[in-house]
């Protein structure tokens, strides 16, 4: 728990900093496209209309029941692969985001901890921009957006909090053992298709354990809250607080091992230059 809170100090004392480094990372990271950043909405947004043609409209996908309301398949979509992505983006960026920056942070005083977190603030930058896409699209197309919207700076904050929980363990193991990052690449394309995100988990509504299992999923978690603030009627928080517990309690568990792994191998990262 010490180490834990070490890191906490850290995130806090050099928050400053880790904004600053975050708007260079999107900056640099764009400098060299002749539409810059907006690739960053196009390329999910091209991703968005292929899963819609193949879900939604080939296989004549049904509009999504939720809380007792229809929702149209492609809102429905929108409202959760925004999340993936972020959540993607942001653990595979974070996982490589100490050893591409070796040689750097030897010339550098601030502490490496930080390092994962500048590279998912630049992420959840073009997740608030992806977000004000959405709610003008939903206002145009006149899909009602009610009180229970006011979730979604929690689940935001949640996401933020698992994401930077898994990327302080892998950016250390992929450190140290390169393999870990291709592991890891392989592990989330496949939680795309696990998560809820292209298709709704009642489908497994006659496998009711099966079904129990998938939404212990974080990922599901956040998934599953940003439709719930979009579209339900219910404050998912409360009504669904069993998974907010076990969600909470997994992310404290993944934040400890991950503070222990960096504290305890920080100081040899130069060595595997």
């Amino acid at each position: 728990m010490k180490l834990a809170l070490e890191i906490l100090k850290e995130q806090k004392k050099y928050f400053y900093l880790i904004r600053r480094l975050s708007l260079y990372e999107l900056k640099s990271n764009n400098k060299s496209n002749y539409l810059g950043m907006a690739w960053e909405l196009i390329n999910p947004a091209i991703q968005i209309l292929i899963y819609w043609l193949v879900f939604g409209t080939l296989m004549r996908r049904e509009p999504i029941i939720i809380s007792g309301n229809e929702v149209p398949f492609i809102n429905w979509l929108m409202a959760g692969f925004f999340v993936w992505t972020l959540f993607y983006q942001s653990v595979i960026q974070g996982s490589k985001s100490i050893y591409t920056r070796l040689r750097m942070l030897s010339k550098m005083s601030f502490p490496m901890s930080i390092i994962p977190s500048y590279v998912i603030f630049s992420q959840f930058y073009i997740h608030l921009m992806s977000m004000l896409v959405t709610f003008l699209i939903f206002i145009i197309i006149n899909q009602s957006i009610n009180i229970y919207i006011i979730q979604l700076p929690y689940y935001m904050f949640a996401g933020l909090c698992l994401m930077f929980s898994i990327s302080l363990v892998m950016s250390t193991l992929s450190t140290i053992v390169r393999d870990v990052h291709m592991l890891l690449n392989s592990t989330l394309k496949m939680f795309l298709y696990l998560s809820g995100v292209l298709w709704p988990i009642t489908l497994l509504s006659d496998y009711p354990f099966l079904m129990k299992v998938m939404k212990l999923n974080p990922v599901y978690y956040l998934i599953n809250g940003y439709r719930q603030s979009f579209f339900g009627n219910t404050w998912s928080i409360i009504s669904e607080w069993k998974y907010t517990l076990f969600f909470w309690g997994l992310v404290l568990v993944i934040f400890l091992i991950g503070s222990r792994l960096h504290m305890k191998f920080r100081r040899h990262f130069i060595d595997f230059l």
